[in-house]
């Protein structure tokens, strides 16, 4: 007997919309990622994009624990000499909280050409709304 492996004309990807107010940010990155992947369907294929379209709303909302709002620091570097910049957490989260849920769920993904393309299935809003109703999008429960 052979192992059944999915085509890409059988592919189904849903919409989903992911509320982040008052869940800690690892766990959201965690349940996004997995939706992501296409991890949570009975056909997941890894070398295959079968991942959900996932709209997160609230990210300026998302909770951090700990001391990680005041410790917290993103690092990254220009490629130039002394061009290492560093972005302290509360900082993004005033003014990009988007980008704090972005990078973090970029974090727990493939860092292959399969993840790149799997992260531009992610959507997320500062606040309570966004565009995408035509898409009719299911609300998700974390």
């Amino acid at each position: 007997m052979k192992t059944y492996s999915m085509k890409q004309g059988e592919l189904a990807k849903d919409w989903l919309v992911v509320d982040a107010a008052e869940i800690p940010l690892g766990r959201l990155a965690t349940q996004v990622a997995t939706f992501l992947r296409g991890k949570h369907k009975p056909t997941f294929t890894a070398h295959m994009d079968m991942g959900d379209n996932v709209i997160v709303v609230n990210a300026s909302r998302v909770k951090l624990t700990g001391n990680k709002l005041d410790t917290k620091v993103y690092v990254h570097y220009t490629g130039y000499v002394g061009g290492q910049r560093a972005t302290p957490l509360r900082k993004l989260m005033d003014t990009h909280p988007e980008d704090v849920v972005m990078r973090a769920v970029k974090g727990m993904l493939p860092k292959t050409r399969l993840g790149r393309k799997q992260l531009t299935n992610l959507r997320v809003y500062k606040g309570a709304e966004h565009p995408h109703a035509a898409q009719q999008p299911k609300t998700v429960e974390l």
